[in-house]
């Protein structure tokens, strides 16, 4: 079978399609014909050998994947038929035409989605529900601002944080970012770097209760300044490439604000069953429209690598999907 592989770790545009053996599924696993994978941020880190877990080479790139399930394995225990369309998410291994994952990792796509949509939904929504949820706190009412909004972390944030009662905020880079932002759900956005005067207008000089921050860099001293009494900025990620920020926490001592960092993978993946509830909340939430992955730009397998070097360029806006079959 076709698999997009890892040979040696020099960066997006060398990975390859390979010709490797078919997974064999172990107790435990779902196997899946793939439809469907996403592009993630870690495929790219991990195409550099930048990302904190390092696979043996060469390896299968995908992060999260859709498509049909030929080897349920036991019924009883994995819940899944034979021809159930599914999603699913791992460290790797989801870019092949056929992939063996942990039944605790794959979970029932709905009638209502495209196989596309479901190869978006995985770490992106379930990143930014553990975020919104588990780490941040956020309750019905409460305002949150999203940096990097039209990405597919951020789209997925703005749509998680409507599901969860709250108001949202996109901060973006450019107009159409903008359009694409307010597609996906965003009640109000902002445009350029200088937000902090624009949020202070549009929160009536109050502030923020969250900042979903995926992009770091100069942006983050200023998501500080922005935040209300208790508000919390929710380190997602570094996407702006400028460094780790650091912070002075005398600031939080006289705002009574925090800095949470949202690392899911490492939390969720050790948590047997963790994944499957999470997959449960977003239910109502993707049966009511609210969540609806937008998807940006689609690719066929071979140029997987393209699809990894455009997101490095910020080239692309939602979650892009690279077609299997």
């Amino acid at each position: 079978m076709r698999a997009v592989q890892v040979v040696t770790p020099t960066g997006p545009a060398d990975v390859e399609v390979r010709e490797v053996d078919a997974p064999t599924p172990g107790p435990h696993d779902v196997l899946v014909e793939v439809h469907r994978v996403g592009v993630a941020f870690p495929d790219l880190l991990m195409s550099r050998g930048e990302y904190q877990v390092k696979p043996e080479l060469p390896f299968t790139l995908g992060v999260d994947f859709a498509g049909v399930v030929l080897d349920p394995g036991s019924p009883e225990s994995s819940g899944f038929t034979v021809g159930q369309r599914v999603a699913g998410v791992n460290l790797h291994g989801g870019a092949a035409e056929q992939v063996a994952n942990p039944a605790i990792f794959t979970f029932a796509l709905p009638d209502a989605l495209s196989y596309d949509e479901g190869a978006a939904l995985p770490m992106n929504y379930l990143t930014a529900l553990f975020a919104l949820e588990e780490r941040g706190g956020l309750r019905e009412g409460e305002t949150v601002l999203v940096h990097g909004a039209a990405g597919g972390v951020g789209t997925a944030s703005l749509q998680v944080a409507r599901g969860l009662g709250a108001r949202t905020i996109a901060v973006v880079s450019t107009e159409e970012k903008a359009a694409f932002a307010r597609a996906a759900g965003a009640d109000e956005t902002v445009v350029g770097r200088d937000f902090r005067d624009a949020v202070r207008d549009l929160t009536g000089g109050r502030g923020v209760d969250v900042v979903v921050d995926v992009v770091g860099g100069d942006a983050f001293t200023d998501s500080l300044r922005c935040l209300a009494e208790q508000g919390r900025v929710l380190v997602v990620g570094f996407a702006a490439g400028q460094g780790i920020p650091e912070v002075r926490v005398n600031r939080l001592l006289l705002g009574n604000t925090d800095v949470r960092g949202v690392g899911w993978g490492a939390y969720a993946m050790t948590r047997p069953g963790y994944m499957q509830r999470q997959w449960h909340r977003l239910a109502p939430m993707i049966e009511s429209g609210i969540v609806r992955p937008p998807i940006g730009a689609t690719y066929d397998l071979a140029d997987f690598g393209r699809a990894l070097v455009d997101m490095d360029g910020r080239r692309t806006l939602g979650k892009s999907v690279v077609r299997v079959r």
